[in-house]
């Protein structure tokens, strides 16, 4: 199985409108486009009967106390944790391919409702797919700005001081059942607990993102 986007190269910088945030010389960072990239796959092998999507950023820090902190750093070596940034299952076999800002355009303070992109057009007729929370919902349940249950995709904002590049792998998996054992308000670890024994291929693509000044002119589209 392949996965490869017209939005971003394979290793390469993710653009800044497909991110949460962007890097702004007054105010380290502000509020971005968030469009979800395109995305597209092909040779899904014979017998699946649905496909699942996740996006993850496996850099971000386990110990927040010095993260956007003017005067202090993220140390490229400090310890990391896996941040889901989408979820995405019961993708039916028909549907190829995602459309740039298909799923997300635009910051939505309190996050995107379960029921705004639930389903998706084709010559096949209308189609049903499930979102998960991203982990913006706990990273902002203590905003009274920002709080709520961020579905779908929101896209990168790694620490402005943050020492190292932050990685976000897009990885699809063909399964051998139509819908998940899901209940309408799930997580990217249920979703991947759900889809165990149910795999027959997986395909990746990997972007890199920065919102550190200094490493951000190092990356290339």
């Amino acid at each position: 199985m392949k996965l490869w986007s017209n939005t971003f190269r394979d290793g390469g910088l993710i653009p800044a409108e497909n991110a949460f945030a962007a890097i702004d010389p007054f105010a380290h960072v502000r509020r971005s486009a968030n469009r979800n990239p395109h995305l597209a796959w092909s040779e899904v092998p014979n017998g699946t009967r649905s496909l699942a999507l996740f996006c993850c950023d496996g850099d971000a820090p386990q110990d927040a106390t010095g993260v956007n902190r003017d005067g202090e750093v993220v140390p490229e070596g400090a310890p990391r944790r896996e941040f889901f940034h989408w979820t995405l299952v019961d993708v039916p076999t028909i549907v190829q391919c995602l459309k740039e800002g298909q799923f997300s355009d635009g910051v939505i303070p309190h996050g995107k409702c379960a029921a705004i992109v639930r389903h998706v057009i084709t010559n096949g007729g209308e189609h049903e797919l499930r979102q998960g929370l991203n982990d913006y919902t706990g990273e902002f349940a203590d905003d009274p700005e920002m709080a709520g249950d961020y579905y779908g995709y929101d896209g990168p904002c790694p620490a402005w001081n943050d020492l190292r590049i932050h990685h976000y792998i897009f990885r699809l998996y063909a399964l051998d059942v139509p819908v998940l054992d899901l209940g309408s308000r799930f997580t990217a670890a249920q979703a991947r607990a759900a889809l165990q024994g149910h795999i027959l291929d997986e395909a990746q693509l990997v972007g890199a993102y920065s919102l550190n000044p200094e490493l951000a002119s190092t990356l290339k589209y």
